[in-house]
């Protein structure tokens, strides 16, 4: 337990800890240590015959390069349907559907659940190499340092087992002692089954992301210190105070105390203004856990995302015949909470941000580099984000180093996604696992939240509020530097310091077609400020967004490393059997600024949620297992799939975003559009005299109004107005897109809206025949040379062996083979704007909100048996599982006539549904001029086939 020293310089607690475990830290050692990287010799064991045969005292036959894993050297077996995998598959139809036989062929393998890794194994692999100690390490304390291992090792030093280390999340640390010098053979096993239930869905073992690899990663080496040692250093800042106590423990070889000089020295290193402190010395007790008050100074530099000052802080201890050395970073910063909000140090702050779900498709395993986490977080902050979540894992030591130095907030977790609470292994493990986590990453200032992982599942919900309050408590107790949940998403008990529930969002799983987005027209007025009234502490919303975009095959070349993306191939020949694989890039395009729409309004809605404490998405990147999840608007590997920019992004998802609330999107040209204007701001300082400004562009750019609120001081907090604009609309006179752009110092965002006019003319000219059904009517008009618009009445139009296509406005939520097809199926509408049938509805290649009124109302139409050349004139983009051809509107010569086959209801209540009222009269605008003349045939059958 943290406590802090009353005294100004010293408190000793006498507590013996021969052999405790080690630091905390990228350690300045006294003595340089051995690296251990390069060949190994290696053995694979899957009959687990390797301890009974004594393989440890053999020399091993096959050689392998470490760091690394198996599969990164080329061993393990090829993906067959007998595959044991890691990972529950809910979607079983790759192993029996007759659409997927021949992706189940030895040769022609491809799964469509997961990235495939290029060889597969799970089991015990051992790993060998002769170590040379030298003579000046014979009376030393010797220690073997893995960084990552995956997962539990047995080590051997000769022939004599020195223990066994099982952490997903901590390095594996092994004391040798003191070891004589000359050579000496190391043996290594390394078991990845699972023998702990953390989760078979767990990102720290699943196949779904990193996959369940086998190896050692990161820093191998051996280190060498005097039998009297520094084993831990944790940082504990009061910046109240202006202090950090230091808590040190010192290791002996035989237990026995002795005297020491201990100095303590720190100064910053990475900001313009360097600080310099003065050293404390001390003679201490080397046998015991040391706190001592170390003096900041009144011009301490304290660590935010705006000023992400570091300091390193070194330890020595010199006795009469030892001496040691180490080095810690640590930043000065409070991380709490206010109420419903988070701080930090004393400032509201806001938390934008998304999980990292360990996808590293090269490697399989997590970067250990802090460059490669630079890169990671770095893009996160261009899209507005200041926090990462690392779902059900814990990062290596290089994402909190990278954090630190940038300015972001994490969300640690354990390596779990499992039951917990019936008192056995696996809740022993969630404690131990969890503690190692705190003392290995605690002085890192980026390390600002923590759960016990993700979904917790397995108990009566009494029980697990009683499991969960006990290890929260243990945790607040045990180190109070981060701020503590009992899991993310569930359970909300009273003990956390903050709450993560995906309550807060417009899509929950099972809703289907029943949430906000496509149940509820257009707006942007909906908040969760009645859901966060019920509560004292922050609420964090669980898992916002999920929704899809359409593959992007261009990406297949990227994957060089042990996982290939063999699902987009799969996806990829069934488009082109489908004879749409020229439309791929317009699919991803057009899904992608559908998918952005939802996003957009995802954010905003939790923006202008007062005191909301932030969300995480799912996700800025795509996930890319539990079906292929391709939920980002960045792929994979962090890179933009080229829809929307991170300036772009930016606009909404940003420290300042000004916010718009309008009743709806939809306007008419006898109306007044009106906009309450607030902003969410979280800068490092209030904004003072800020001019907000805004204007209403048409969509080629020029203005139709323009004008500024109010100058006003805006505080540092979300919900905050600023005014009120209202402008008529009598100047519209045909269809228009409009854009609204506030502008608040350097901050702007913007939002689309219509307007349409009152009267337009939506009766049959000419010889045009509307027509509900096919019958003979119908069909003599055609015959005749005719011409007809046919809306299908409702409930006409045919499904396939999925059934009927569910109408929706929205993308994808996560995808149909993980939640079991459900709604919507679809990605929006692709259409050519230039189209002539278009000509007097004003739209976008892609879905804009304007589309919800009609494909709401509407029935997609399967034209999987038409002629191939037939493309819809509104084309609906189809889940990639299935890609079938679909169409809102499309045109065809039938019998000698000209026909336009319309999905949508373009009939019923038209005075209240001005989008259907201007998609009608724009239709018979183009249907009764010359233009119209189709240039593709298609025979009287099969547009019967289309209806019942």
């Amino acid at each position: 337990m943290y406590r802090r020293a009353k005294v100004s310089c010293l408190l000793i607690v006498i507590i013996v800890i021969s052999g405790c475990y080690t630091g905390t830290n990228t350690w300045a050692s006294s003595s340089e240590p051995i690296s251990l990287s390069g060949q190994w010799r290696f053995r694979l064991d899957p009959e687990n015959a390797g301890i009974g045969e004594k393989w440890y005292s053999q020399e091993l036959p096959k050689t392998i390069t470490l760091p690394g894993s198996t599969a990164e050297n080329g061993y393990g077996d090829d993906v067959s349907v007998r595959t044991k995998w890691t990972g529950r598959i809910i979607d079983k139809s790759w192993l029996t559907a007759a659409e997927y036989k021949k992706y189940r062929e030895p040769g022609n393998v491809k799964v469509p659940f997961w990235l495939q890794p290029v060889k597969h194994y799970r089991g015990i692999a051992w790993y060998q190499r002769d170590i040379e100690i030298p003579s000046e390490w014979e009376n030393k304390h010797i220690t073997l340092f893995l960084e990552r291992c995956h997962w539990e090792t047995k080590v051997w030093l000769d022939n004599q087992l020195i223990g066994t280390r099982n952490s997903l999340s901590t390095p594996h640390r092994y004391e040798f002692g003191k070891v004589k010098a000359g050579r000496h053979r190391l043996t290594i096993s390394v078991d990845n089954s699972v023998k702990i239930n953390v989760g078979e869905n767990a990102h720290s073992i699943s196949d779904h992301t990193q996959s369940n690899w086998n190896g050692i990663v990161g820093r191998m080496e051996l280190t060498a210190a005097d039998s009297v040692r520094i084993t831990d250093i944790q940082v504990y800042p009061n910046v109240a105070k202006k202090i950090a106590v230091v808590r040190m423990e010192l290791g002996t070889e035989s237990g026995n105390a002795a005297r020491c000089k201990l100095t303590l020295t720190a100064e910053s290193f990475n900001s313009k203004k360097k600080h310099r402190l003065q050293p404390v010395h001390s003679s201490v007790d080397s046998s015991g856990v040391i706190e001592i008050e170390y003096p900041m100074g009144k011009d301490v530099l304290l660590w935010d995302e705006f000023s992400p000052n570091l300091y390193r802080m070194k330890a020595t201890i010199e006795g009469q015949s030892f001496f040691d050395s180490k080095t810690v970073t640590f930043g000065m910063r409070e991380f709490k909470t206010k109420g419903t909000q988070f701080t930090i140090n004393g400032r509201k702050t806001f938390l934008r941000g998304t999980l990292e779900c360990c996808i590293f498709p090269k490697t399989g395993y997590p970067a250990m580099d802090v460059q490669k986490w630079t890169r990671i977080i770095k893009i996160a902050q261009a899209h507005g984000l200041n926090h990462l979540r690392f779902h059900s894992h814990c990062p290596p030591r290089a994402a909190f180093e990278a954090a630190d130095r940038l300015g972001c907030y994490l969300q640690a977790e354990g390596p779990f996604w499992s039951k917990v609470g019936d008192s056995g292994k696996l809740d022993k493990y969630i404690y131990t696992e969890c503690d190692r986590i705190l003392k290995e990453y605690g002085n890192h200032p980026s390390f600002c939240l923590m759960a016990y992982g993700n979904e917790p599942d397995g108990m009566r919900k009494s029980n697990r509020g009683r499991f969960f309050g006990n290890l929260v408590n243990h945790w607040k107790n045990s180190d109070p530097r981060h701020l503590y949940t009992s899991a993310s998403g569930w359970p909300i008990i009273p003990e956390s310091n903050f709450h993560s529930t995906q309550k807060p969002r417009i899509h929950h799983w099972g809703h289907g077609l029943r949430c906000r987005i496509n149940a509820k027209a257009p707006e942007t007025t909906t908040d969760y400020r009645d859901f966060i009234s019920k509560y004292e502490v922050p609420v964090v919303s669980h898992e916002i967004g999920q929704w899809s975009a359409y593959p992007n095959f261009e990406e297949i070349k990227k994957y060089t490393g042990v996982l290939k993306a063999k699902n987009f191939e799969i996806f990829r020949e069934t488009l082109q059997e489908n004879h749409m694989l020229d439309q791929a890039h317009d699919f991803l395009m057009a899904s992608g600024k559908l998918q952005t729409l939802c996003y957009k309004e995802e954010i905003e809605s939790s923006l202008r949620t007062p005191g909301f404490g932030g969300f995480q998405l799912l996700d800025l990147h795509d996930f890319p297992g539990q079906g292929t999840a391709l939920v980002g608007v960045l792929d994979s590997f962090w890179e933009s799939k080229g829809y929307v920019t991170a300036g772009e992004y930016s606009r909404f998802c940003n420290q300042t975003v000004p916010l718009a609330k309008m009743k709806k999107r939809i306007w008419t040209s006898d109306e007044t559009f009106a906009a309450e204007i607030d902003i969410a701001h979280f800068g490092p300082k209030p904004l003072k005299n800020a001019n907000p400004a805004w204007s209403i562009t048409y969509e080629d750019g020029k203005t139709f109004a323009s004008g500024k609120l109010s100058t006003v001081t805006i505080p540092v907090d979300n919900a905050v107005t600023l005014g009120r604009i209202e402008v008529p609309l009598a100047k519209v006179k045909n269809a228009r897109k409009f854009v609204l752009t506030i502008t608040v110092e350097d901050f702007s965002n913007d939002w689309d809206f219509w307007a349409y006019p009152v009267e337009v003319r939506t009766d049959v000219r000419s010889d045009v025949v509307v027509a509900n059904r096919l019958d003979d009517k119908t069909v003599r008009v055609l015959n005749n040379g005719g011409k007809v618009l046919l809306m299908p009445a409702a409930g006409t139009v045919r499904g396939d062996r999925y059934g009927k296509i569910p109408p929706g406005f929205s993308s994808i939520f996560w995808n149909t083979a993980w939640t079991k097809r459900q709604a919507p199926h679809t990605l929006g509408v692709l259409c050519n704007p230039a189209h002539r049938a278009l000509a007097e509805f004003p739209t976008e290649y892609h879905s804009n909100w304007q589309w919800w009124y009609l494909i709401t109302k509407s029935q997609i139409m399967i034209l999987n048996d038409f002629p191939v050349e037939v493309r819809p004139i509104v084309q609906v983009i189809d889940d990639w599982f299935t890609n079938r051809r679909l169409a809102l509107v499309f045109e065809t010569k039938v019998s000698g006539g000209k026909l336009i086959v319309c999905g949508i209801d373009l009939h019923s209540n038209l005075k209240k549904r001005p989008v259907a009222r201007q998609l009608r009269h724009s239709l018979l605008s183009y249907m009764n001029s010359s233009a119209f003349d189709p240039d593709k045939n298609v025979s009287l059958n099969t547009i019967r086939s289309l209806l019942k």
